[in-house]
């Protein structure tokens, strides 16, 4: 109990810090830096619950955030709708697309669930690179009407508006996440992955399990990247490549999976170190290599993720006290 009343305090300090910080940090490339950590972490986070909780090797999750920032650009350009309901149409329909993706995962396993999620992705790419009259090609769309309230265009503002957009939308997820592997549902999510004969044995439906996980994880991936497009007003091919799916799945490993809060954490981290090493010119060069070095040494020294060594400290803090 002491343990939760911790974490329960942090998250809400946490909370406190970033609700505060554009009133005073007036730096628009500092709030820049934010939205885009506070993006990663949703599609992070969301990983973690097909991948950490369920035990799916699901690597086409990328490709849910990719359908989330193409169905925005698609609705709310070439069709004239209203950015806002373009945003939650990419969550539904990053949560339909999840479904014709679990159907041949039913009854596999290991590396054919990664083959299949992978090739999916892969399929994403090869269609919005096809069919160039709605998505623009190998161009994307550019221009996308970005998020306004009234008079009030949140493109002008400093980034201020999209700051608490983007705030709202990973709070959002974090809570509606954290409850849901709370409910009996998400315990028989667990109990599948550590003990499939005996889940099955206790009358837990696995094709169920593995639907529900899917659809769950995909709508937050969709919505951040409707906001991801709304956002920067362009739809690119590029949300689907191998180095933004490195990149989140990075940001999940350092974290730690089956935590919710451990790939949120590793976003901001992740995001702001990449930043960092851009005071370095001659750096540049080896940057991805400093990075997957910092990378590894984290994950060589604490192996369950920044959560698990911020859990360890938290339980001797407790037991010294």
């Amino acid at each position: 109990m002491s343990r939760i009343k911790t974490q329960a305090t942090v998250a809400t300090i946490c909370f406190a810090l970033l609700c505060f910080l554009p009133l005073f940090v007036t730096d628009s490339y500092i709030r820049h830096l934010m939205i885009l950590a506070f993006i990663f972490a949703v599609v992070a986070c969301s990983w973690d619950i097909s991948l950490g909780y369920a035990g799916l090797f699901n690597f086409g999750h990328v490709a849910f955030f990719g359908i989330g920032v193409y169905t925005t650009g698609v609705l709310a350009r070439n069709y004239g709708f209203d950015p806002w309901l373009a945003l939650p149409a990419a969550g539904v329909m990053a949560g339909i697309s999840a479904i014709p993706i679990a159907i041949p995962v039913l009854r596999l396993k290991g590396i054919y669930v990664v083959l299949v999620t992978f090739a999916f992705s892969q399929l994403c790419l090869q269609l919005v690179l096809s069919q160039s009259w709605l998505t623009g090609g190998s161009g994307g769309l550019v221009r996308i009407p970005p998020l306004t309230l009234f008079d009030y265009n949140f493109a002008r503002d400093g980034k201020f508006a999209y700051y608490y957009v983007a705030l709202v939308l990973l709070v959002f997820t974090v809570i509606a996440l954290t409850r849901f592997v709370k409910t009996p549902f998400g315990r028989g999510i667990l109990a599948l992955r550590d003990n499939p004969d005996y889940a099955a044995a206790r009358g837990i439906n696995q094709a169920a399990i593995r639907v529900t996980v899917l659809v769950v994880s995909a709508i937050p991936a969709g919505l951040a990247g409707g906001l991801y497009c709304l956002y920067f007003r362009i739809s690119a091919p590029e949300v689907f490549s191998f180095g933004t799916a490195t990149l989140v799945l990075s940001m999940l490993l350092v974290g730690g999976t089956s935590t919710i809060y451990g790939p949120v954490a590793a976003a901001f981290c992740i995001v702001l170190f990449s930043e960092y090493l851009e005071n370095f010119p001659d750096l540049n060069v080896y940057k991805h290599l400093v990075i997957a070095a910092v990378i590894i040494a984290i994950l060589r020294l604490a192996p369950d993720g920044l959560a698990g060594l911020a859990k360890r400290l938290t339980m001797r803090l407790i037991k010294d006290n």
